[in-house]
């Protein structure tokens, strides 16, 4: 069960990026597993090369208290946290969040890490200015994921903010914010570039949808590494 999901955005010193995904691969994915947390994705940011993105979840806001106390207090973390930290300016920037319908990152399967990864994900965060009505959720979940089907794209979640406060106080989260994230899968970056011209160009994207999202956005374009399992 994926009840819980933290989207995390790391901010690293020039030229660490590497040096923390191999840290991060070999140490830090069955470790936490261990302790009952998922790690779903890693990924290099294609826009900004000095920053990881990586994504993990627990069954719920109870579980992940117990997790992250027990991963944060354990060997693995323990012998490795410096030399992660060394690589680290900023590990601040993190959206907690659930999936809009139960169990949609349930079906990934671990057996796919440790294979080449060369597809291209992308986290489409929106903006909104207050907390997400069931009807914005419906217009994303029966309209904008569909027509990105359509056009090319395989959507794998739809997402919202999770108000639960934070009770692990050791690592901070967002607040405040209101955010629905697409997080969708193409084989390549080519293939993104075909799926952006081909959304753009279905009228009922042009007329219907895109004067109905929100102004703001972030859009992350990120490549998993090879033990990612969101690829």
């Amino acid at each position: 069960m994926t009840d819980v999901v933290e989207l995390r955005q790391y901010t690293l010193h020039p030229g660490q990026r590497e040096v923390l995904i191999e840290l991060f691969d070999r140490e830090f994915v069955e470790t936490q597993e261990a302790t009952g947390m998922r790690v779903l994705g890693q990924f290099r940011d294609l826009d900004r090369p000095d920053h990881f993105v990586w994504l993990r979840s627990f069954p719920d806001m109870p579980a992940r208290l117990q997790a992250l106390t027990s991963f944060y207090t354990g060997p693995a973390w323990k012998a490795n946290a410096a030399a992660a930290n060394a690589t680290m300016i900023d590990s601040d920037d993190v959206l907690l969040l659930r999936p809009v319908r139960q169990g949609a990152l349930a079906g990934l399967d671990p057996a796919t890490r440790d294979t080449p990864a060369s597809s291209l994900v992308t986290a489409t965060i929106y903006h909104l200015p207050s907390p997400p009505e069931e009807h914005d959720v419906r217009f994303f979940g029966e309209t904008v994921l569909p027509l990105m089907e359509k056009a090319g794209a395989t959507p794998l979640a739809l997402l919202r903010t999770e108000y639960a406060e934070n009770d692990f106080k050791g690592l901070p989260v967002r607040t405040g914010e209101h955010v629905l994230v697409v997080l969708a899968s193409f084989p390549g970056q080519d293939a993104y570039a075909e799926h952006t011209e081909r959304l753009a160009g279905l009228p009922e994207w042009r007329d219907d949808v895109r004067p109905r999202l929100p102004d703001s956005v972030d859009r992350l374009l990120l490549t998993p590494t090879d033990r990612s399992m969101l690829r």
